[in-house]
């Protein structure tokens, strides 16, 4: 079975880049891109470069709020990573309120008009605390009115080899009438990988020519900060003389100015935020390029990023780390074919 996959909000194609990876060592099965849609530009000729070169036309940039779902091709298969803004734990956490909290109906919309036989659905993990919990239950319900049986875990994915601590909450749903059950992937299979921040971004050596590899330049102030600041530590938490400490009342992030542990996975990376969110080297006092970014979400050096340094910047910490998506993808491709697959309890009741 060859599953055509439609997206929305697909961001640069961390999820597109997982699903058409998938290989489960039988080629009746696989998964092909067929459309997708997001609102940023840049993102979207990031998709197009990297997912579909031969068939641009199929990625469409609009606001999907305008977007006239219907006259889309037919799909097999849908994903969609709807926006998190309103319910990510780092914002106000304004839920169904905000602005982007009820865009996740567009892609219940898709599943009403094209019915595909799957969907892969994902969010950041605050997500099941928006509203006291009704945004989730709301979603949820809906999925399944929709037609489909709902299986929903919070993925740690530094437990799959992932050089980065990113929990994320994905909905995976099989369509009423379809004898098929899903499992989530366990993480027996990767233990004891080498997934630390060192080892990927180090192994192998990023290469001088490298796309998307531009230094970011560091004021005098923040290089002598970050001299203070130990591997694992912060702003806060670091010894810093007076002159170099923050300024800051209220809620103090612990990523600001917070440097990687070479020995363990990274911390989230993010697509957005101020001085001090960008990530910073564990030895060298300065923060991240965005290669060595891509590098902790799996991405592929030959994968290119389009658009200015923050653009590219943020197209990297909205997506989903590529071969985390693989490792689900995968395992929807083999409870269709019914190989059987390591696998472990959700860890969300329904």
């Amino acid at each position: 079975m060859i599953f055509k996959l439609g997206e929305l909000f697909c961001g640069p194609g961390g999820l597109a880049w997982g699903a058409t990876h998938a290989d489960i060592g039988d080629p009746n099965y696989s998964i092909v891109h067929a459309w997708a849609n997001d609102y940023d530009e840049n993102t979207c000729k990031t998709y197009r470069r990297n997912i579909c070169p031969d068939a641009p036309a199929s990625v469409y940039h609009a606001d999907v709020r305008k977007f006239d779902l219907t006259k889309l091709s037919p799909i097999d298969a849908f994903a969609f990573g709807f926006p998190c803004n309103d319910y990510s734990v780092v914002g106000e956490q304004k839920g169904m309120d905000g602005v982007y909290g009820p865009l996740y109906s567009y892609g219940v919309k898709v599943l009403k008009l094209y019915q595909p036989q799957w969907f892969l659905a994902e969010n950041v993990g605050g997500l099941r605390n928006a509203n006291d919990g009704k945004a989730f239950t709301k979603i949820l319900d809906e999925m399944r009115k929709a037609g489909y049986k709902l299986y929903p875990n919070l993925y740690k994915f530094e437990n799959y080899g992932i050089p980065q601590a990113r929990h994320r909450i994905i909905i995976v749903g099989i369509r009423n009438d379809i004898d098929v059950e899903f499992k989530i992937p366990s993480y027996a299979p990767y233990a004891g990988i080498d997934n630390t921040c060192k080892t990927a971004i180090e192994v192998p050596p990023i290469p001088d020519d490298a796309p998307n590899n531009d230094a970011t330049k560091q004021s005098a102030t923040v290089v002598e900060r970050l001299k203070y600041i130990k591997p694992g530590q912060n702003a806060f938490t670091a010894d810093l003389p007076e002159n170099l400490q923050l300024n800051i009342s209220g809620a103090k992030i612990s990523q600001i100015y917070k440097r990687l542990d070479p020995s363990k996975p990274a911390y989230t990376v993010t697509g957005s935020g101020g001085g001090g969110t960008h990530i910073y080297h564990w030895s060298e006092p300065r923060a991240l390029t965005n290669r060595e970014r891509a590098r902790l979400q799996t991405f592929p050096d030959d994968f290119i990023f389009e658009g200015n340094k923050e653009s590219v910047r943020k197209q990297i910490g909205m997506a989903v780390p590529c071969r985390g998506a693989q490792i689900i993808f995968e395992a929807i491709l083999k409870s269709f074919a019914g190989i059987p697959y390591d696998s472990m309890p959700a860890n969300i009741d329904e």
